[in-house]
């Protein structure tokens, strides 16, 4: 075997690498939704990576906030600070959200 295909680790680095991937697992879990519907990979890693479930699935289907905004009827500003986390959205919002992202309440409000 070449040294190229192995790693050492002191013992704490491999039980913090093998709990970082418990922890992966547990929030891809979480993105599922009750439907049984998964999120794409690619929304999924966004996420994962500090991202706001809206932005994901926006950026990911290539929509902008403002055809965003047209097609929910939510105004480009609001959408933003919800966006940014700077406010939460109404249930009604966040529903029409998902509707027009194709996706389900739960994929976008994620603990």
């Amino acid at each position: 075997m070449s040294s190229e295909s192995t790693v050492t680790l002191e013992r704490a680095e491999y039980d913090a690498l093998l709990n970082y991937n418990s922890e992966l697992e547990d929030k891809l879990a979480a993105l599922d939704a009750e439907d049984g519907s998964r999120v794409p990979h690619e929304v999924a890693v966004a996420i994962i990576r500090g991202q706001s479930p809206i932005r994901a699935f926006r950026e990911y289907l290539g929509i902008t906030q403002r055809e965003l905004s047209v097609s929910t009827g939510i105004s480009v500003s609001y959408l933003s600070e919800i966006e940014r986390g700077h406010k939460p959205g109404s249930t009604s919002a966040l529903t029409r959200i998902a509707r027009a992202l194709g996706t389900t309440l739960d994929a976008l409000v994620i603990e």
